[in-house]
């Protein structure tokens, strides 16, 4: 009965579609919309040369693109058919004034087995690349995850010539061990160990050469969109014979300076212009692990047309050091003379000249809590709540369900134990805010913050103090959504918490975030105004202590 409930809703749910289509196309004055419908299934791919089980969309992996313009109302249909509770977050979307879309599972109640739910956000004033996996459970391991192209709209001038096509270069670390495997161990105090291999788009390095993944004309210029999608290594990535031209950094235009290879960390994206200059043959484009001993590589074929010729046979090699890859993220530049689809144009947003409000100091830690290994920050290891804390916060129930600000803007002493709970702090309205990753591990860390770009002012090895605020860039960091953390080293990045909504603030080196390395900030409008944030939406799923709760009062209109 359950799934013939799931299949009249999925009847419901097409018609519901296209009402809101005939709808949207009559409100001209509303921003385009996009449709799409998914049906999330298990299904047998053959990753690593034997077959396991993976998560597909639409019986593809990796998952269908999402390409639109900024500003466009993108509308997805999930029919959750696992087995398990499913969410989907968008990466590096910001979803302004609307963390009820965000899609992780302290804004979000999941959607069940055998049920279905309607996503509804735009790019607010965004361009650039981005990417979707599920936000539950260790699920990303095991597939799921598409592009999000965002394109400017045509009256924006964008600082590069049209190329000749836009290539997806999805890359990651792939588990041959199923994910609900990977999430036992984890919670058995085990680690899930090192990666059995790399993709590229879902294929592994004969896949992606035969047939060949790319296909360019002698003469022309292509865009490469590259994202790490992975849960656990870094990338160094690069192409035979070819000059890769940086033009685009999670949502931003960059200052277009040519590298032979670039380092790519676990949840960010960028793109490149590579210029088919070379003699018509076939080349590769070589991802390799980072910061890793035992290094591990995969390749993907580009065929001139018309050849007929193998690729080189010496491979490029990877640099090597971490004194390498800081340098090359400290050569990273905003284009300020770009324009681009935002509130704020680049030329004009002087962020080095805004006083700091307050900082927050953020230490990534670990810790054992009865004998298990856990990670968190500040002392305290996050655990997701049955009632999603954005809900309690909303219905006034947080009784019971977390408590406010249990880390200060410091991190503990040594000694002080892990503790496990919800953990959720505030942040005023509008402020300019500093904050500062710390790592001690002897591994890197990346680091993302929902609902924002930041600018990534400093980096450093050391413990930050004050005095390194001289070390700043105050004038034309890239600004971004995730920056990585060198081991036993800082990053600070400087942003205005001017989005209301409840955010995830996460490590995405999964098995951390799985062991509780991430937190939420709340960030209210004392105003209680629609201007600064939307309503709950009447078609929200409801689970914990919310379910059958009157709705509160409304938002008030500006």
């Amino acid at each position: 009965m359950v799934w013939s409930a799931g299949r009249m809703a999925m009847r419901g749910a097409s018609a519901a579609l296209l009402v809101l289509a005939l709808v949207a196309a009559v409100a001209r004055a509303e921003d385009p919309y996009h449709f799409f419908e998914w049906k999330v299934t298990y299904g047998t791919r053959t990753i690593m040369g034997t077959p396991q089980k993976v998560i597909l969309i639409n019986d593809l992996f990796p998952g269908p693109t999402i390409n639109c313009t900024s500003n466009n109302n993108i509308v997805i249909n999930v029919f959750n058919m696992l087995d398990q509770p499913l969410l989907f977050t968008w990466h590096g979307i910001q979803q302004r004034k609307n963390s009820w879309q965000d899609g992780m599972p302290g804004t979000m109640c999941p959607i069940q087995p055998n049920t279905n739910f309607t996503y509804h956000w735009q790019p607010k004033d965004q361009i650039g690349s981005f990417f979707y996996y599920p936000s539950t459970g260790m699920q990303r391991a095991a597939g799921a995850y598409g592009l999000i192209s965002v394109h400017s709209r045509d009256l924006i001038p964008v600082p590069f010539d049209t190329p000749a096509d836009d290539f997806p270069v999805l890359v990651g670390d792939w588990y041959t061990k199923d994910h609900a495997v990977l999430a036992k161990n984890l919670d058995a105090g085990k680690g899930i160990g090192r990666p059995s291999g790399l993709v590229i788009n879902g294929k592994n390095e004969k896949d992606a050469s035969n047939p060949p993944m790319y296909n360019v004309e002698a003469g022309k210029t292509y865009r490469f969109r590259v994202c790490n999608v992975g849960i656990k290594a870094s990338f160094n990535i690069r192409i035979q014979n070819h000059i890769m031209k940086l033009v685009e950094m999670e949502g931003s235009h960059t200052m277009q300076n040519d590298y032979d290879s670039l380092d790519l960390h676990i949840g960010q994206c960028l793109s490149f212009l590579v210029t088919a200059d070379q003699k018509p043959g076939d080349y590769l484009l070589v991802a390799s692990t980072r910061f890793i001993k035992e290094v591990s590589s995969t390749t993907a074929a580009i065929r001139y047309k018309g050849s007929s010729a193998p690729p080189p046979a010496k491979l490029p090699e990877s640099p090597s050091g971490w004194a390498w890859s800081i340098n090359q993220a400290r050569s990273f530049r905003w284009n300020l003379t770009a324009s681009a689809a935002r509130p704020n144009p680049q030329g004009s947003y002087h962020y080095g000249q805004i006083n700091i409000t307050r900082t927050i100091k953020l230490g990534m830690g670990r810790g054992k809590v009865d004998g298990k290994e856990r990670f968190g920050f500040n002392g305290v290891s996050h655990v997701d709540p049955e009632t999603p804390v954005k809900l309690a916060e909303y219905f006034n129930a947080t009784d019971g369900v977390f408590q406010y600000d249990l880390i200060g803007d410091v991190p503990p002493a040594k000694s002080a134990p892990t503790k496990m709970a919800p953990n959720v702090i505030r942040a005023e309205f509008r402020t300019f805010i500093e904050v500062v990753f710390e790592n001690p591990e002897k591994s890197i860390d990346t680091i993302h913050i929902d609902g924002y770009a930041f600018f990534a002012v400093g980096m450093g090895p050391g413990k930050w103090t004050p005095a390194s605020r001289s070390t700043y860039n105050l004038l034309d960091t890239v600004s971004r959504h995730t920056i990585q953390v060198y081991p036993r080293s800082w990053t600070a990045v400087m942003m205005t918490f001017d989005n209301a909504g409840m955010w995830s603030i996460r490590s995405n080196i999964w098995e951390r975030n799985y062991l509780g390395e991430q937190l939420y900030v709340s960030v209210t409008s004392p105003e209680r105004s629609l201007r600064d944030e939307y309503n709950m939406p009447e078609t929200s799923l409801r689970c914990g202590k919310v379910v059958g709760l009157p709705m509160p009062p409304s938002y008030l209109s500006v």
